[in-house]
């Protein structure tokens, strides 16, 4: 059995690594640099998220992504299981919380849902997620004396960031791993990423009629 502990700070949802180590070459920052990185040309010498991500991909670096495996996850408020699924799906739930909260400016975007994480979800939860997380973001805005974005047309280009973020990551892992499995899963989450600018509109359609009893006269 491998546990992981993910530790979160509770205010800022900072990852805390617990264990100081040598961090190897592929998380040096100008190993595989994204291009829309807010620490390049800085003193920054390590990628945040590389270097958080080192102790899941080393322990599943000679994983294959398709070998199935039970998943427990246990969080403050309740515990959810999963039985027989491919490595790649549990590693890539994980991977996800550690990226976003790892400190990466594009990424943190997404920090907001990270304290109501929901482990395997499906398209149509992460949808459901995404929207409500960013229209209330809007709504702290316009309490903050900000513009609001109520039309959403400033989420495709998050998730365009976002989708970039992952190739670059997925380039380090393919150097740091021997089989597929970590890296199969930040491929998940870049699918996800890259649906989400197409799918969301088409999807929110489909919840309407959820909401009817708020738009009925």
């Amino acid at each position: 059995m491998i546990t992981f502990n993910v530790k979160l700070d509770p205010q800022s949802l900072d990852y805390i690594l617990q264990i100081p180590r040598d961090n190897p070459q592929w998380t040096r920052l100008d190993y595989m640099v994204c291009d829309n990185c807010p620490l390049h040309n800085t003193d920054a010498v390590y990628c945040p998220v590389a270097v958080n991500l080192v102790d899941v991909v080393e322990a599943f670096k000679d994983t294959l992504s398709y070998d199935v495996v039970d998943v427990l996850v246990e969080i403050r408020e309740r515990t959810y299981a999963r039985q027989q699924i491919p490595i790649q799906q549990a590693l890539s739930s994980l991977l996800g919380i550690i990226m976003v909260t790892s400190g990466c400016g594009s990424l943190d975007k997404l920090r907001p849902m990270v304290r109501f994480h929901l482990p395997f979800a499906s398209i149509e939860e992460t949808v459901f997620r995404v929207a409500s997380t960013y229209l209330l973001a809007q709504y702290f805005r316009v309490r903050k004396g900000l513009q609001p974005d109520w039309e959403m047309k400033h989420l495709v280009s998050i998730y365009q960031n976002i989708a970039r973020i992952n190739i670059n990551i997925c380039k380090r892992l393919q150097q740091a791993t021997s089989k597929d499995a970590s890296l199969n899963a930040v491929v998940i989450l870049d699918t996800f990423a890259q649906m989400m600018p197409l799918t969301i509109e088409e999807t929110l359609k489909d919840f309407e009629h959820l909401f009817t009893p708020y738009i009925k006269e």
